[in-house]
């Protein structure tokens, strides 16, 4: 980890978060197609809204601020770390910072709608660890790494050693599916949706007409 960023320490100001509202947050290895089943569930409710991560890296062809994340320079999310404004942070990979911040998750409260987050593994156990019964937490699986390793190479967007590495990344976190509230393995896609839909309705119960 940065030196600097190893400096950075809680504020008081994080304890100032309210829970007002109930939130999901879906973790998965990379390949597992969770992205697809996060954009059906959004998809089937309009009382489900997406939190935007923040990030210290650089914006990726056609990404927008505010949208796809809110990018941050490494000076300003250490900054807004040591202000207390992020509800959880990780370093996902070396020098590369992504988290939540409270804000964003207030905003959608305050909208009368349920919070999502896209988020890595620990940055999900963490989640839970904060918001407890408030929230539920996904971990989508695929059916084996074989059949990972398969989806990896199909899509033709990943170098060897990105696939080695991914892969080896894909056993560890599969060993932390255990911390999560409900595991669905997506080996077919419209069977895992009927899985996410049943276990987002038991948790935020129907969505509510809007009238």
């Amino acid at each position: 980890m940065d030196d600097d960023m190893s400096t950075m320490e809680s504020n008081p100001a994080q304890d100032r978060f309210r829970l007002t509202g109930k939130a999901m947050a879906f973790c998965a290895p990379s390949g597992a197609g969770k992205t697809t089943l996060v954009r059906r569930l959004l998809e089937s409710r309009s009382d489900l809204a997406f939190s935007v991560s923040a990030t210290n890296r650089e914006p990726r062809g056609t990404e927008q601020d505010g949208v796809d994340y809110h990018f941050l320079d490494t000076e300003t999310f250490r900054q807004r770390v040591n202000n207390g404004d992020f509800l959880e942070w990780e370093e996902v990979y070396e020098g590369r910072f992504y988290g939540t911040l409270k804000s964003a998750v207030e905003s959608i409260w305050a909208s009368g709608r349920h919070a999502m987050f896209d988020v890595d593994v620990e940055g999900g156990i963490r989640l839970k660890e904060l918001l407890g019964n408030q929230i539920r937490t996904v971990f989508v699986q695929p059916p084996s790494l074989e059949i990972l390793e398969a989806r990896l190479r199909g899509r033709g967007t990943d170098s060897e050693e990105d696939i080695v590495h991914r892969l080896a990344k894909a056993g560890r976190e599969l060993e932390r599916a255990v911390h999560f509230d409900a595991v669905i393995v997506n080996g077919d896609l419209n069977a895992a949706t009927s899985d996410l839909w049943n276990v987002a309705t038991d948790f935020l119960g129907p969505e509510k007409p809007n009238i």
